[in-house]
């Protein structure tokens, strides 16, 4: 039986896919997802070691209420599966000279915590930073992050509320340089450019506008008790309970006729008609070609290159020694230029600024081994597919663990290369991205304008994702599958969520094709 009339095919089980597939599905949609990993989760994924499971990608919960408005768009709420541990630390920060500096989820705290970090002048600077993060947010939050493309009249009508912002959106003015007039003490300014790494962006080659990360992470910042993958399960599960069906595969193409997308073809052979899908895997999947020649001009080239950084990822269980650290922790490099230079020119920094996630730390101090994930910005992948020199991992575990050495923090014992996840293998766990794990660039203020949005060109095909609008990050992922649903919703000319096509209680299958084969980034 053909049923491609009310049938939807959702390609990638990440956060932008599993939020379309939960809101279709409810909606009444038959829905089938289909994932190549071993578990809903995408880009949030873990990795086994000898303390459980450790988060290999993202760590934490920010924008709760995005979640919170998925949940309760399908008539339940993220307490429901789910116990979320706020964190009272935003991050500890550490610096060469000794300093450092903890960000609080209590505003006050923080600005007390800069006074006596750097004086009054540094409190100054921060309030007078603090607000104009928050305006940009406030301005951008509804004609940007809330729809499903970018509504210029509706910034411009934001901007003329909010003048203050202004000097934050002139064309050509980095992160970087707008930071450095406005903190008189340059490891402030080095440790707000840093937000520009949230979205793959150098602090120097970025917008300004990204200031405004500063004002999403400091309205919450939670932890996920057991890891965050227990977020894409919990939605999974919804989408299973609301008669989605989960397929563990690989696509091959994405079949089109009669102008529009008609069928889904799985690297098995098997084929799955529909009328509707939505890839939320990298776009650049499919302006390269690799889900066919009938939607490659679905995403032109400019939306998706050039490409933002990529990471060396470690996961790892071991018992640390030197230093009180907090969930989150960064040590910054001492010339966070030269870093980023050499990022540039496709190098591994000499000096590099590391970010610690102690997942152990979200509550009482853990006893024995603790479960750590360590991110050190790195380039893309070579255009040209050719693999980095092995020889590079063994450097990367040297830079990194003499890094923490020279901050006085050792690890018992210190991991091997195993650990290590690089850009090439991000670029073979997610095709098309060349291991660049935001997608498309963020330098340049146009870069926001160019991400592709919810609708392509192609009839019936539409994106979600980090790689599509509004961009990277698990709250931005989850808006991106609001946003396809959405506009498929509206495309069918669906205006109530009450009618209910598909029978409750949905399957999980695998293929037959994938579900022997151990990956490293299955979940233990």
């Amino acid at each position: 039986m053909d049923n491609s009339t009310d049938s939807v095919v959702v390609i990638g089980g990440g956060m932008g896919g599993l939020a379309a597939t939960l809101r279709l599905a409810h909606a009444g949609l038959q829905v089938t997802l289909v994932d190549g990993g071993t578990a809903p989760g995408g880009k949030m994924r873990t990795l086994p070691t000898d303390a459980g499971p450790v988060d290999a990608g993202p760590t934490v919960l920010t924008l709760r209420a995005v979640f919170d408005d998925l949940f309760a768009a399908v008539g339940s709420s993220l307490e429901a599966h789910l116990r979320l541990l706020p964190l009272p630390v935003l991050a500890r920060h550490w610096w060469p000279d000794g300093s450092t500096l903890d960000l609080h989820a209590d505003r006050e705290a923080s600005a007390d915590a800069v006074r006596a970090f750097g004086g009054a002048r540094a409190e100054a600077d921060f309030r007078a930073f603090s607000e104009s993060s928050a305006a940009l947010f406030k301005a951008f939050d509804q004609p940007v992050m809330q729809r499903g493309a970018p509504h210029l009249p509706g910034i411009l009508r934001a901007v003329a509320t909010s003048p203050g912002i202004l000097p934050w959106l002139v064309p050509g003015i980095s992160l970087r340089r707008v930071l450095a007039t406005r903190f008189r003490d340059p490891r402030l300014a080095q440790l707000f450019g840093r937000y520009a790494t949230y979205v793959g962006g150098a602090p120097a080659r970025s917008p300004a506008v990204l200031a405004l990360i500063w004002e999403a992470e400091a309205r919450g910042v939670w932890a996920v008790e057991g890891g965050m993958q227990r977020l894409a399960g919990a939605i999974a599960r919804l989408a299973l309970q609301d008669g989605a069906t989960i397929l563990r595969g690989k696509v091959a193409r994405i079949e089109t006729g009669g102008n529009r997308v008609s069928a889904v073809v799985l690297e098995d052979g098997s084929r799955l008609p529909c009328r509707n899908v939505v890839h939320a895997g990298d776009p650049a999947a499919l302006a390269n070609g690799l889900l066919g020649p009938g939607v490659q001009a679905a995403v032109p080239r400019r939306a998706v290159n050039p490409r933002s950084h990529s990471a060396w990822v470690w996961a790892f269980a071991a018992t640390p020694a030197g230093l009180p650290l907090a969930y989150h922790n960064v040590m910054f490099a001492a010339d966070p230029q030269a870093e980023f230079d050499q990022i540039a020119r496709g190098g591994m920094p000499r000096d590099p600024s590391l970010y610690l996630c102690a997942q152990d730390r979200a509550g009482s101090l853990p006893q024995g081994p603790e479960r750590f994930e360590i991110i050190l910005n790195a380039p893309a992948a070579a255009a040209d597919g050719r693999p980095r020199p092995i020889e590079e991992d063994d450097l990367c575990r040297l830079r990194t663990f003499q890094t923490f050495a020279r901050f006085g923090l050792t690890f018992d014992p210190e991991p091997r290369t195993a650990a290590l996840t690089g850009p090439d293998r991000f670029a073979a766990l997610f095709p098309g991205s060349r291991g660049a794990i935001y997608g498309l660039s963020p330098h340049g203020l146009t870069a926001t304008f160019r991400r592709p949005g919810a609708r392509t060109v192609v009839p019936g095909l539409y994106l979600a994702g980090g790689g599509a609008h509004p961009g990277a990050g698990i709250p931005m992922a989850t808006l991106s599958g609001r946003h396809a649903a959405e506009a498929i919703m509206a495309d069918r000319a669906l205006t109530s969520r009450s009618a209910r096509t598909a029978m409750p209680g949905g399957t999980s299958t695998a293929s037959a094709t994938t579900a022997a084969t151990p990956s490293r980034s299955s979940p233990s």
